[in-house]
């Protein structure tokens, strides 16, 4: 399930190379977390998140033949947003 992740990743974002999976297994579940470049969530995601939900129906596919379940986190390295207070 990583390698179909990564592959799947790597073909929609800008940066691949940015690209990780790590997996957390227990008994019955597996846990997929997706990490992208700056940037990249919003590919991953796609357009109110059918793209993710799609790799999420892959992964579940997958997941089934081997009698787990899977959860997909996807999680942008994007620099934290600093807000500036409007001076009065």
């Amino acid at each position: 399930m990583k390698e179909i992740t990564e592959t799947i990743a790597q073909a929609l974002v800008d940066a691949p190379e940015d690209v990780s999976v790590t997996v957390t297994e227990s008994h019955h579940t597996a846990i997929l977390r997706l990490r992208v470049g700056y940037g990249d969530a919003g590919k991953v995601i796609g357009k109110q998140g059918r793209t993710a939900n799609a790799l999420r129906t892959i992964l579940n596919a997958v997941a089934v033949k081997n009698k787990k379940r899977v959860l997909l986190e996807i999680i942008d390295d994007s620099p934290p947003r600093v807000i500036m207070p409007l001076k009065g």
